[in-house]
């Protein structure tokens, strides 16, 4: 299952029945789980542990060194999970030891041509990353979440689960759960309501999501009184629940 002309370090192991391309290459300290398939001219270094059925398609590079100016080859980790696929020229980078020394890639995510993940980035399951979007170090992806084309998140932010962003735009903030946001700098538009019917929201469910945009997005509230309105009519809804989490976890500020 491994090409001739592919190189695979000796300390690397790879389940019996993981297919390597032509002229791979699999670096020392490299885990591959079953049913995992390798193309051809990819690069995969450690350490770094991929779990099960994951395909890496031609040119990607996976678990390099970052290209923060402070790594000094620090013996940092990428950790991938089950069901991705990674398309063409993509780079998916290790994590640095002044952050989490991991970056973390959860499972069934498409990384679309050229999208870049950077260190110490994690991501949940399901994720899309369209062409060449691009994730600076340090970033937090929910479930669900999709970022258009050549859209740009900066250093720290978080997305939240669910939310979409526009292709090209620019994100400085954090972006709360089930938003829609497009533009440069990146601005909220409404709900992702397409995707939420898609993932079998119930009315109930958009209904008060929708209720609890307009609370933060439309009444002229700072986030504190807003926060405090919705714990009060909507804290024991699960769906709301996730929409408030996402407003308390950012440090960035988020996105208006």
């Amino acid at each position: 299952m491994i090409h001739p002309t592919a190189i695979v370090d000796p300390s690397a192991r790879l389940a019996d029945d993981v297919e390597v391309g032509p002229f791979s290459v699999i670096g020392a300290d490299v885990e591959i789980g079953e049913g995992c398939r390798i193309g051809p001219h990819v690069v995969v270094n450690g350490p770094t542990r991929l779990g099960r059925r994951n395909r890496i398609f031609q040119f990607a590079s996976v678990g390099e060194a970052c290209q923060d100016k402070k790594y000094a080859g620090e013996p940092t980790r990428l950790e991938m999970g089950d069901d991705n696929v990674v398309r063409e020229g993509v780079t998916l980078h290790r994590g640095t030891v002044q952050d989490r020394g991991e970056t973390t890639i959860g499972s069934r995510n498409l990384f679309m041509a050229y999208s870049h993940v950077g260190h110490d980035c994690v991501i949940g399951d399901d994720c899309i990353l369209a062409n060449q979007a691009t994730l600076g170090g340090h970033v937090t992806l929910g479930n669900f979440a999709i970022l258009g084309g050549l859209a740009a998140i900066h250093q720290f932010c978080h997305v939240g689960e669910h939310a979409m962003c526009g292709g090209g735009s620019i994100v400085t903030k954090d972006i709360p759960a089930y938003l829609m946001v497009n533009g440069n700098p990146g601005e909220a538009h409404g709900l992702n309501l397409v995707g939420l019917k898609r993932r079998g929201f119930s009315r109930e469910a958009i209904k008060a999501l929708s209720e609890a945009y307009r609370i933060v997005y439309r009444q002229g509230l700072t986030v504190e009184q807003a926060l405090e309105n919705l714990h009060e009519r909507y804290g024991e809804m699960p769906e709301v629940a996730v929409f408030i989490a996402s407003l308390e976890a950012s440090t960035r500020g988020i996105i208006r």
